[in-house]
């Protein structure tokens, strides 16, 4: 594929949560195939995805019951890192899926362009977003987001296969309260700390409330000026 091929946008979800989570890894096969870059900004259904250290963990029954109790579906992935709820409708998984030559290389120069889109998109709502996250967030990781004098708003996450790199993520746009009220049973089954006030939102911060409006706006910032090929997930 030339260096000027449109980027590919995928926009909408599968029902079946197990299998929308297959839609992105086919996506990321067809970059590594055609080496045309993807992205992909939706809503996943509502559950609670558990990383690999979480599936191991004694509490993990436990944890995955306390999400079944607040209405949520455990979900096992296979990478990543602690437990992440999503809502069903304001929480957006967010993904950036390029062509790469090897697994290495380029790791650090990925998540810096990507938190920098993403900031991007928050001030174009009227968020100020800086890196970092508060003590005892959910899904600790090194790359956050958080606003001022409000909770984590977004963390990212990377995965490399041979031919192309998933640059992802999650954001939360609103409902922080019953996000957290899953994740506090959630992170006590897991014995990990976590601090419900660390749960933050595009909202609670000043930006808008409504799914679409944060979408759109992430998703421009991610394709990043180029052109667009949109299709739907439907046709992975």
């Amino acid at each position: 594929m030339e260096a000027n091929s449109p980027t590919l946008v995928v926009r909408g979800r599968l029902d079946d949560a197990l299998a929308d989570g297959d839609a992105t890894a086919r996506l990321r096969d067809r970059v590594a195939d055609t080496g045309q870059p993807a992205v992909r900004v939706w809503a996943p259904a509502r559950i609670v995805a558990f990383g690999r250290r979480d599936t191991r963990s004694e509490g993990y029954d436990a944890a995955a019951a306390a999400a079944r109790e607040h209405g949520f579906e455990p979900v096992e992935r296979s990478v990543g890192g602690r437990a992440v709820a999503y809502d069903g409708a304001t929480t957006l998984a967010f993904a950036r899926i390029t062509p790469v030559d090897g697994v290495r290389g380029g790791l650090d120069e990925r998540y810096d362009a990507l938190s920098r889109d993403v900031r991007d998109a928050l001030s174009a709502l009227g968020v100020d977003a800086v890196d970092g996250e508060p003590p005892d967030s959910f899904c600790p990781g090194q790359h956050s987001l958080r606003a001022a004098g409000n909770g984590k708003l977004a963390g990212l996450a990377q995965r490399v296969t041979q031919g192309a790199a998933i640059t992802s993520g999650v954001l939360t746009v609103a409902n922080r309260d019953e996000l957290a009220a899953v994740l506090a049973p959630v992170y006590r089954a897991l014995d990990v700390p976590f601090d419900p006030a660390s749960v933050g939102s595009v909202a609670s911060a000043g930006g808008p409330s409504d799914p679409d409006r944060v979408r759109r706006a992430l998703e421009d910032a991610l394709v990043d000026g180029s052109e667009r090929e949109v299709v739907s997930v439907d046709a992975l």
